[in-house]
C-alpha cells in the first residue's frame, strides 16, 4: 500500500512546476491590511479594506474610485440574489490594482467582481478575465469576512441591526501572509 501512494505521488509531483513553486515561495512576503469603515453604496452595507504591497498605497482616490466602480456592480446585485451585505477589497498590488466586490447571496453562497488595472491608474480598471479568483492576500481577507458574516450574523442571536452593527466592527487590521 505504502508503495502505490509513494508511486502516486511521485507522478503528482511530475505534474508540479516546482520552479515556478519554489519562486513564488522566495518571493512571499506579508501585506498591511488595514480596515476602511462600513458605507451604504447601491442598497448595499459594504465594508471596506486596504490591501497594500510593499512600496505601494491605498489612496482617499483609490477609495472613491472603488466605490464607484462597487455602486455601478451592486446596482444590479438584486437581480443575482444579493442579501444586501457586501465586502470591498482595494488593493494596491506589486504588479498592478485591484478591486474585489465580494457579496453576500442567497443560498448561503456569495457572488465576486474582480477589476484589474495598472499600478497607480484608476481610469484602466477593467472586469478581471473569466475565472479570475482572488490571491492569496485577497483570500486572506475574505477568509476573515467568511468567519464574521457566520458569526455574526448567522451564528448570532438578536435583532439584526445588533448583529450588523457587530458584523461591521469585526475587522482585520495588520499583516496577512
Amino acid at each position: 500500500m505504502r508503495d502505490l501512494a509513494e508511486s502516486q505521488l511521485g507522478e503528482s509531483l511530475a505534474a508540479v512546476d516546482s520552479d515556478a513553486l519554489l519562486a513564488l515561495a522566495d518571493d512571499y512576503h506579508a501585506r498591511a491590511v488595514r480596515p476602511l469603515g462600513s458605507r451604504a453604496v447601491a442598497g448595499h452595507l459594504v465594508k471596506s479594506y486596504a490591501i497594500e504591497a510593499p512600496g505601494r498605497s491605498v489612496t482617499d482616490q483609490d477609495v472613491q474610485n472603488a466605490v464607484r466602480i462597487a455602486a455601478d456592480y451592486l446596482s444590479s446585485a438584486q437581480s443575482r440574489g444579493s442579501l444586501g451585505l457586501s465586502v470591498l477589497l482595494i488593493h494596491a498590488g506589486g504588479d498592478g490594482d485591484y478591486i474585489l466586490v465580494h457579496t453576500w447571496i442567497e443560498g448561503y453562497m456569495s457572488d465576486l467582481a474582480i477589476f484589474t488595472g495598472p499600478a497607480g491608474d484608476a481610469t484602466q480598471l477593467r472586469p478581471g478575465r473569466v475565472g479570475l479568483a482572488p490571491c492569496v492576500w485577497e483570500a486572506a481577507v475574505l477568509a476573515h469576512e467568511r468567519d464574521a458574516l457566520t458569526r455574526h450574523v448567522l451564528d448570532s442571536h438578536g435583532a439584526v441591526a445588533e448583529r450588523l452593527v457587530a458584523w461591521r466592527g469585526d475587522v482585520l487590521e495588520g499583516e496577512v501572509r
